[in-house]
């Protein structure tokens, strides 16, 4: 997380909704052979209290992790700020905008049952998103078989602590200088990214 606090958002509703957009996390842990990290789908609850997700039974993670903490990393849109886009260019330094949100928590591990629910819930979220019509369900498997590919893997639920997400938008410019960087960022190719410094990046102006 950024220290600056002029980079957190103002809305407490925007970072879980950037983990539900974005669906996708590194998880991190200390394990007795060193750090470690996992990459998974993953589902925020409703109350935005815990996120579910599912890892190998081989991954380096999986038998460290069940009772202890975890740290969940969703990274948003990025792109590397020229510092030929500022009115003063010889006394700025480029730099990075971007947005990461952190989730930290204890996690327990879920029962074949609390499994099998996540990933229904994994895969109707996006059937849906995706359109397919009619969706994809488990039960298009032979059971034997989707028994066998779920053995494979285990679930968890991580009850979620603390957030800290980070929105570096360029909030600590000018609405000017926002305005260059946005239309630099957005001629190399970061639309989404773009478009959330002109929508998101007035921090300084509102606090």
């Amino acid at each position: 997380m950024h220290p600056n606090q002029i980079f957190r958002p103002k809305d407490d509703q925007l970072a879980p909704m950037f983990v539900r957009e974005i669906g996708f996390a590194a998880l991190f842990a200390a394990t007795p052979d060193g750090p470690r990290v996992a990459h998974a789908p993953v589902l925020l609850g409703d109350d935005n209290a815990t996120l579910r997700f599912h890892i190998s039974r081989g991954n380096a993670l999986a038998k460290h992790i069940d009772g202890g903490t975890l740290l969940a990393v969703v990274q948003g849109p990025d792109a590397y700020v020229s510092a030929n886009w500022y009115a003063a260019a010889d006394k700025m330094v480029p730099t990075w905008n971007y947005v990461a949100i952190e989730m930290e928590g204890e996690v327990r591990k879920l029962d074949d049952a609390g499994l099998v629910a996540m990933l229904d819930d994994l895969s109707a979220l996006h059937e849906a998103r995706i359109g397919e019509n009619p969706p994809w369900t488990r039960t298009k498997m032979e059971p034997a078989l989707f028994g066998k590919m779920t053995g494979a893997i285990i679930g968890f639920e991580m009850r979620i602590t603390a957030w800290r997400p980070t929105l570096k938008l360029s909030q600590n410019k000018s609405p000017d200088e926002r305005e260059r960087v946005a239309a630099g960022i957005e001629a190399t190719g970061h639309g989404a990214l773009a478009h959330l410094i002109r929508q998101l990046g007035g921090a300084r102006e509102s606090a």
